[in-house]
């Protein structure tokens, strides 16, 4: 066994000689542009993390920097899937690039001769593959772990690592290469973002299917058991709203950020005496220069041993910082159990990004079961909308989609599958028209009708819609 061991070296040591013949300028050459494509590697996946990193203070900070980088990565941040999609086509490129190169290079660096020299000490009579085909196994295995070292270590973890650390910086180096590629890819990626949405919404549509034939059922049961004097509407609505109580998730019954009433800590007293009378409201958000750094909540009741005090004091001791942020995702009887493990009415809705979305409240969670909760300070009508007829309808842009269901008696599911991430109707119109559309304009998603009412530039105010004669 010692001296097959030491003819193997030999073998092996011989072989090697057979590199001082190699084409040394290809080599180079190819093993050149493999190291400039493992940097642009690099650069595009690190422009992954930096772009998609950004917090809302970096986006509020690019918003006040009047640079083109900037400009370049407020436009490209307002399409994230397109963005997303680009990165992954040019890096996929480049990787393809970087395999092809480093094969080239390997094979002229190790040609089959030399990977057959060093197969003959391996193949001993007890492995039954063949010469060339040990060769071929050398050569694969060389070939993978190589190249996936180098992607792995330098295309993907290293500069991750940097761009995470250096986000901004990275975002605006990379933010006009990012903007051609964006363009140049434009039809790959918008066929990929489609394609992407309708397996998301058709297995969304799936999942809520298997979801609605038990509730279905449960309905119908519900109808059946309870009786039929005159409050059995209200009793069969309150049980059905518990059926469905699980899966209603924060977004769809939160107050919005531009109908939240909320105050800068640094007003003064007198004028949050003035809101706070105005307002009606028990609890009012405080926040740091915007509604994104909420840093805690005024109870109104704490104010009234002091509004004899002047304009100068200083209210802001009454602040509570007790404040509890949840996702828009979160389900809201899971909310429910928190708010009463808390001890808390009130919480602040924040969206991926961290930002401030919204507030909900333990009223609102409550008005899901029992529907709505009046008080002296509450408006008439629980939606701004009107009914012209049984079959049209004129809602608020704003209005979540949701609650435009609930009104009119569809389906909350009914707009799913072409709603995108809409949740409002105004929206829902935006992912219908792909751009904001003008007074009158009609758009039609059968069986029903929408007329944009009431628009401006930056959004639209009014829709109409129209349901089927049935």
């Amino acid at each position: 066994m010692d001296s097959e061991l030491g003819i193997s070296l030999l073998y092996f040591f011989h072989s090697s000689f057979i590199l001082a013949d190699f084409p040394i300028w290809e080599v180079s050459g190819a093993s050149f542009l493999v190291v400039i494509l493992l940097l642009c590697s690099a650069l595009i996946s690190g422009s992954e993390v930096a772009f998609f990193s950004l917090t809302p203070n970096d986006i509020e900070d690019l918003k006040q920097d009047n640079s083109k980088s900037s400009e370049r990565i407020l436009k490209l941040k307002e399409m994230p899937r397109t963005l997303l999609a680009t990165i992954l086509i040019s890096n996929n490129f480049i990787n393809i690039g970087i395999v092809i190169l480093s094969t080239y290079a390997l094979n002229k660096v190790m040609p089959p001769e030399l990977l057959a020299t060093w197969a003959q000490p391996i193949n001993w009579g007890w492995i039954s593959f063949s010469v060339e085909q040990i060769a071929w196994l050398i050569n694969g295995a060389i070939t993978v772990v190589g190249v996936t070292f180098l992607l792995v270590l330098f295309g993907e973890v290293a500069p991750k690592v940097y761009a995470n650390l250096n986000n901004v910086k990275l975002a605006k180096t990379m933010s006009g290469t990012l903007n051609f590629l964006n363009g140049m890819f434009s039809p790959m990626s918008k066929i990929l973002v489609h394609w992407t949405r309708l397996i998301e919404t058709r297995l969304e549509s799936k999942a809520q299917q298997a979801n609605l034939t038990s509730k279905e059922d449960i309905d119908e049961a519900i109808e059946l058991t309870v009786s039929n004097d005159a409050n059995a509407k209200a009793e069969v609505d309150i049980l059905k709203s518990i059926v469905k109580f699980g899966d209603v998730t924060v977004k769809q019954i939160m107050r919005s950020r531009v109908d939240v009433m909320a105050l800068d800590f640094r007003t003064g007293f007198k004028d949050i005496i003035k809101v706070a009378r105005r307002s009606g409201y028990s609890r009012i958000p405080i926040y740091d220069d915007d509604f994104d750094s909420v840093t805690g909540i005024l109870y109104t009741k704490d104010l009234v041993g002091h509004l004899e005090e002047g304009d100068n004091y200083e209210w802001q001791a009454l602040i509570r910082t007790n404040v509890l942020y949840v996702p828009e995702a979160k389900k809201i009887s899971d909310l429910l159990r928190e708010f009463q493990k808390e001890k808390l009415h009130m919480a602040i809705v924040v969206d991926e990004y961290g930002g401030s979305s919204g507030i909900i409240t333990l009223e609102d969670i409550l008005e899901e079961v029992i529907g709505e909760i009046k008080d002296e300070f509450d408006d008439m009508v629980e939606l701004d909308f009107k009914k012209i007829d049984d079959y049209n309808f004129i809602f608020e842009g704003k209005t979540l989609l949701y609650d435009m269901c609930r009104v009119i008696d569809l389906e909350t599911t009914t707009f799913d599958d072409v709603k995108g991430d809409a949740d409002s109707i105004a929206g829902l119109m935006l992912e219908l028209y792909g751009q904001i559309p003008k007074n009158n304009v009609e758009i039609i998603y059968n069986p029903y009708r929408f007329k944009i009412v009431s628009v401006n530039k930056r959004r639209i105010k009014q829709v109409q819609i129209t349901l089927p004669i049935v």
